[in-house]
C-alpha cells in the first residue's frame, strides 16, 4: 500500500481517478492542477487508484475530496488516504478536520464515523441530484 505525496504534475492522474469515482461530478485536469499549485492544498495518491485533496487553514482543515475507483472499493484504500490525512494534519498543527459526504452515501458515512467523524451541520439539497450534505468534523490533538 502506497500513499505519496503528489504535487501539480499528476493532476491529470488524480482527475482519472476522480473521474472515475465521480462519473457525474468529475473534476477535470485543470481543476486539479489549480488546487495543487496553492501552497494550502495537499495533494495525496495512492497508486492502487485513490485520492484525497486537503486544505489546511491556521488550525483547520477540510478534505475537499476523496475518491477511490469503483473496482478498488472496499479495500482500505479510502481509510488510509484519511489515516495519512489525519497524521499529515496533526503535524501541520490541525486541531479540526472538515468534510461533507452525502446523507445517502452510507459505506463512506460508516468510515468516517468509525474513524472518529461526527455531524456538525448539513448543507440542504447540495449535489447536483438534490441530496443532501452532511458536515462531518473530528478533533484531533497535536501531534508528538
Amino acid at each position: 500500500m502506497t500513499v505519496q505525496h503528489v504535487g501539480p504534475t499528476f493532476a491529470p492522474v488524480l482527475a482519472a481517478i476522480h473521474g472515475a469515482a465521480f462519473p457525474l461530478e468529475g473534476w477535470g485536469v485543470g481543476a486539479f492542477q489549480v488546487q495543487l499549485e496553492m501552497h494550502s492544498v495537499l495533494g495525496l495518491l495512492d497508486d492502487r487508484g485513490g485520492l484525497v485533496l486537503l486544505r489546511v487553514t491556521a488550525d483547520e482543515a477540510e478534505i475537499l475530496t476523496i475518491g477511490v475507483v469503483p473496482s478498488m472499493r472496499r479495500q482500505g484504500i479510502a481509510r488510509a488516504l484519511l489515516e495519512e490525512s489525519l497524521t499529515r494534519a496533526r503535524i501541520l498543527g490541525v486541531r479540526a478536520l472538515f468534510l461533507e459526504v452525502g446523507v445517502r452515501n452510507h459505506p463512506a458515512r460508516a468510515l468516517y464515523e468509525g474513524m472518529g467523524f461526527r455531524e456538525v451541520g448539513r448543507r440542504r439539497r447540495y449535489y447536483a441530484n438534490g441530496e443532501d450534505a452532511l458536515i462531518l468534523c473530528v478533533r484531533l490533538s497535536p501531534a508528538e
